[in-house]
């Protein structure tokens, strides 16, 4: 037992010992590990130390340079603000020196008015004095001469006048024959003339109308209200009107289309009552259509009897006076036939009375021509045809139911007036602009007149204007000087004359100027 504990005594000892010997070991290493950890520390310190002061100096070296560019870009703004502000001064101080200058101009000129206004009331109280005196010496000289001659005043100016009477009646017989012998010789050139100055007597404006009219609308909502439940209000309106109402995706806008304009004018105007109104619903509606049939049928007789009236014409049958009134609401490629009659009318008027035939027959049978048009979509037929029976059943005489007829040409003329009321026809209707399919004509007459005016050396710019009434060009002043002006003028005049047809005159303007233009700072 003895040795046993012996042994593990022993064990016990070299336990200790081994442990003892392994802590010294791990002591010591952890200390070389403490060290060598120091160490790196140090030299990782010692790195930062050194790698922030090469920052700070390259820090301080780039804020130095960004210094000093600011400062060199503040010195040149500093310079160009006191350049600015110094010809700001100057430019200051030379309109201070003219507004000086202008105000002393006008401080003279003031006194220089003042002066010539007195002078002026001066003169006029000399004046006012001296006629008195002349008027009292003419009085005191007709007075002497009147007991000297022994006859009045009025007495000499009778003699005076009879005996200038005398002597000047064989120079207007004279005067007057050279007059007529001219006329007599050119009477194709006064016919042109005639006619072309009765068209530019009467020009008017004419409202393209078609088979269409577009009714506005407050809004979108409103379609719905005008069509109504399933449809019925809009049911009710073409039936009372006999219009057909399109309602599609325009907004705020529906349509009104009808071949009868007199049927389509009532439809507008019902609908823009019933619009404004608000109220929208089938009995309304006939209301409405009823009351504006009315209005328009008094419309329609009232134009007709200004129409007439304007005219100076009488004896119309008041059912021939409505239908004239319905033309109020025709249209022609565009063209209101009311208008065109009446412009017929006075056409024919005008050159009947240059002529010497009757001028009452020849507006007469020009108001007239057209009237078949008014009910041509009601009656088979052409309008000169259905214009004619017209006439004939209200009355009308033979030359106007002529002219009716052969104002296209479908019979030859009976009279005088015939042949002028086709003429005013022919001459409204072509007129340039009055209808659509004359436009197309039209822009290339302008087109051919502008093409002519540029064919001309030195020519720099040109344009048709009045209608191509008037031909302007503008030419190059130093290719061109005065003298060639005129002969380009003239040159180009022979060549519209030959190359062109076109109605009137068309009168050619050159122009040459020059322009210099500059600015003052």
């Amino acid at each position: 037992m003895d040795n046993s504990f012996m042994l593990i005594l022993i064990a016990v000892a070299a336990g200790a010992v081994t442990g003892l010997a392994f802590f010294m070991i791990y002591r010591n290493t952890l200390k070389s590990q403490k060290e060598s950890i120091e160490k790196e520390k140090k030299q990782l310190m010692e790195d930062a130390k050194r790698e922030a002061e090469a920052m700070k100096k390259e820090s301080a070296i780039h804020a130095k340079d960004l210094a000093y560019q600011a400062k060199v870009e503040a010195e040149k703004e500093i310079r160009e603000r006191t350049r600015e502000l110094n010809q700001l001064d100057k430019r200051l101080r030379q309109k201070e020196e003219q507004l000086e200058k202008r105000t002393d101009q006008l401080e003279r000129k003031e006194h220089e008015y003042n002066k010539r206004e007195r002078e002026h009331h001066a003169r006029e109280r000399s004046l006012s004095e001296k006629e008195n005196q002349y008027s009292n010496l003419i009085k005191e000289q007709t007075l002497m001469l009147e007991r000297i001659s022994g006859i009045t005043s009025e007495d000499a100016k009778q003699e005076l006048l009879k005996r200038v009477a005398e002597d000047t009646k064989f120079e207007a017989a004279k005067l007057a024959k050279k007059i007529e012998d001219e006329a007599k010789e050119n009477a194709e050139k006064k016919a042109k003339e005639v006619i072309s100055f009765a068209i530019q007597r009467y020009s008017s404006d004419y409202v393209a109308d078609a088979t269409v009219s577009a009714v506005s609308l407050p809004g979108d909502d409103m379609k719905g209200r005008i069509i109504g439940r399933e449809g019925r209000n809009i049911r009710a309106f073409e039936a009372a009107t006999g219009v057909d109402l399109v309602v599609d995706d325009t907004p705020e806008l529906v349509t009104l289309s009808a071949h009868d304009p007199v049927r389509r004018e009532i439809a507008r105007i019902a609908l823009e009552r019933l619009v404004a109104d608000g109220r929208i619903h089938p009995t309304r509606i006939e209301e409405v259509v009823e009351k504006v049939k009315k209005e328009v049928d008094g419309t329609i007789r009232e134009e007709g009897e200004k129409a007439v009236f304007d005219l100076g014409i009488s004896g119309i049958h008041p059912e021939l006076i409505k239908t004239i009134g319905r033309l109020k609401y025709r249209t022609s490629y565009g063209q209101n036939i009311l208008q065109h009659s009446k412009e017929v009318a006075y056409l024919a008027g005008m050159m009947a009375g240059e002529l010497g035939v009757d001028i009452k027959l020849a507006k007469r049978a020009g108001l007239l021509h057209d009237i078949g048009k008014a009910v041509d979509h009601e009656i088979e037929g052409s309008h000169q045809e259905i214009g004619a029976n017209l006439a004939k059943k209200y009355g009308e005489n033979d030359y106007v139911i002529n002219a009716i007829m052969a104002h296209h040409g479908d019979v030859d003329p009976s009279c005088v007036e015939s042949a002028l009321v086709a003429a005013g026809d022919a001459l409204s209707a072509a007129r340039p602009g009055v209808r659509r399919e004359s436009i197309e004509n039209y822009l290339k007459r302008l087109t051919k007149l502008e093409e002519l005016a540029m064919s001309f050396n030195g020519v720099d710019k040109c344009y048709a204007i009045q209608a191509g009434r008037e031909i302007r060009i503008i030419v190059k002043p130093d290719d061109v000087n005065d003298d060639m002006c005129a002969v380009i003028s003239k040159d180009l005049a022979r060549k519209i004359e030959t190359e062109m047809t076109y109605p009137g005159q068309i009168k050619v303007a050159v122009i040459r100027e020059s322009r210099h233009v500059d600015y003052a700072k």
